[in-house]
């Protein structure tokens, strides 16, 4: 059913990782440059210039995270398959978090003198939302397993 706590669990996590491209993971100043990094991209400003660079599998990326998130909650009916989907969304989330993490390197300064934003910690809250998605789905499969032995 829908309407079981793993859909809010599905949800939030889905939520989480969309945030990440609005809140930023790092930014770093280098000279009169300002770096931002998002889950979307790289974006900087100076004194006269004002780009970004849109990192488009990054950004697809992080999309497609979310979104497998919100399409595995209409799956309720396969829980199996829904474990599963859960499962390697969580090893997406975890590649696109080591991903950000290599972009974050290549910010002029490095990391050492980056300062770290909010969103270097939703991918963490995203794979635990997850985890509580797929908490929840085991509960519901001992559920029904007791049901259909009492049958």
């Amino acid at each position: 059913m829908i309407q079981r706590i793993q859909s809010i669990w599905l949800l939030l996590a889905a939520l989480t990782i969309l945030c990440l491209l609005f809140v930023p993971v790092f930014t770093a100043n280098s000279g009169e440059t300002h770096y931002t990094l998002y889950g979307s991209g790289l974006k900087w400003h100076g004194s006269d210039v004002r780009d970004s660079s849109t990192n488009l599998p990054l950004a697809i990326s992080t999309i497609l995270a979310g979104l497998i998130s919100l399409i595995n909650i209409f799956n309720f009916r396969n829980r199996s398959l829904q474990k599963r989907i859960a499962t390697l969304n969580i090893i997406l989330i975890l590649g696109l978090s080591f991903w950000l993490s290599q972009l974050g390197r290549q910010i002029p300064g490095g990391l050492e003198k980056a300062t770290i934003g909010a969103g270097l910690f939703l991918p963490l809250i995203a794979i635990i939302f997850t985890l509580l998605a797929i908490k929840g789905i085991k509960h519901d499969d001992q559920l029904i397993r007791s049901a259909d032995r009492l049958r």
